[in-house]
């Protein structure tokens, strides 16, 4: 089986679909890897190491197996072979037009955003290690643009107390926030309406923050419920008060294919300290923030309010590399023995994760789900 691996050409897109540690994996496995020329120059890896790994350099669009990061324009789709499987960020829920377009090109597509949370597919989750790096750059993020220290410094000239950091959400994105806040010497508090995730959150050195609400957000099984608009507006002023008492907060509540839940009203911007910083992870989809602008970074009552985009793009080289192992678990599901293309219908993940194409339900018993490693705070679904 060929596997083709494209330069990515989306504005801001640095990432690159394969490494040539991965490439020299799945090699083993009978696989012949096409990269295009200068696929990985965007995160700094040279077509050299390509090579050495084992790679051609040459034209991945006509190989049986084509791996991106970022969806494919329609120009790209059309250099597809029928036929052809494409692996990558499709965007299902937000772009059905998208699957629509592999579909008619013959295409069997699977949306690496649709791979079930469920513990043998861990391997898989490219949701989750992309949301990793972006709660790491978050707080560095955040750190570059506060004017204080994030420790507390005591010097000759007197103590320099810590700065003050709160966490909403405690998906992938919310605890690498939180625990590197908290490299950073901080003091750090971390907020979800699952109270399931107090352990985790307190195991990270950080206070969990429970508001003074009446009523209970989480649902048997440890999810979060949709709370009805009285419940949001509680909610929304009781962490009001709590953010008035902070230096930054760092937001990563976000629902597949919705918008994302409202956490940070402008009164609540207003109460802050002039100085203060906001990142807010959810911009792409409405914002936490009520002020958020997607993609700006932006002053307010004194306060700066930051939205980046794709911030696993802003650290190519470990995004790459996490990405790629995702994609070599995927791609090792659907080879033989032999290495030659062999989908297992029967199999949840296959099954599940393909948006164009051949689809069929799962024959066997499905696993039971682990627990939403993204649960947001303020209402149900999955955090950055």
């Amino acid at each position: 089986m060929k596997l083709g691996v494209p330069k990515e050409t989306a504005s801001g897109e640095h990432r690159v679909a394969m490494v040539p540690e991965v490439v020299g994996r799945v090699g083993r496995s009978g696989i012949d890897v096409v990269v295009e020329a200068g696929a990985g120059a965007d995160a700094r890896i040279p077509d050299e190491l390509y090579t050495e790994a084992g790679a051609t350099i040459g034209n991945p669009w006509d190989a049986d197996v084509v791996v991106k990061v970022a969806p494919p324009t329609q120009e790209e789709i059309g250099r597809l072979a029928r036929g052809a499987v494409f692996i990558g960020f499709l965007q299902p829920l937000t772009n059905p037009e998208l699957a629509e377009a592999l579909d008619s090109r013959g295409v069997t597509a699977f949306a690496m955003e649709s791979i079930p949370r469920i513990s043998r597919a861990q391997s898989m989750d490219a949701l989750s290690s992309q949301a990793n790096v972006g709660g790491y750059k978050a707080v560095l993020i955040a750190a570059n643009e506060f004017g204080r220290y994030f420790p507390m410094l005591m010097t000759a000239a007197g103590t320099v107390p810590p700065a003050k950091v709160l966490v909403l959400g405690a998906g992938v994105a919310g605890l690498q926030a939180i625990a590197t806040a908290k490299r950073l010497g901080a003091a750090v508090q971390g907020f979800d309406v699952r109270s399931v995730v107090k352990e985790q959150i307190e195991s990270l050195g950080a206070k969990f923050v429970k508001l003074e609400v009446d009523f209970d957000a989480e649902t048997e099984g440890g999810y979060a419920r949709q709370l009805t608009d009285a419940e949001q507006e509680q909610q929304r002023a009781a962490l009001a008060e709590v953010i008035a008492k902070v230096d930054i907060v760092i937001t990563t509540a976000q629902v597949p294919g919705r918008r994302a839940p409202l956490l940070v009203t402008a009164e609540a911007v207003r109460g802050m300290a002039p100085g203060s910083v906001i990142v807010d992870m959810a911009g792409d989809s409405g914002g936490n923030c009520e002020l958020t602008k997607a993609g700006e970074t932006i002053v307010e009552h004194d306060v700066t309010i930051i939205s980046p985009l794709n911030l696993p793009a802003a650290m190519p080289e470990s995004s790459s590399m996490m990405y790629a192992r995702n994609v070599q678990a995927l791609v090792e599901l659907m080879v033989d023995d032999d290495g030659n293309l062999a989908l297992d219908w029967s199999d949840e993940v296959i099954a599940k994760s393909c948006v164009a194409g051949k689809q069929e339900p799962a024959q066997s018993e499905p696993e039971e789900p682990r627990p939403a490693e993204g649960a947001s705070a303020g209402t149900q679904g999955a955090a950055s």
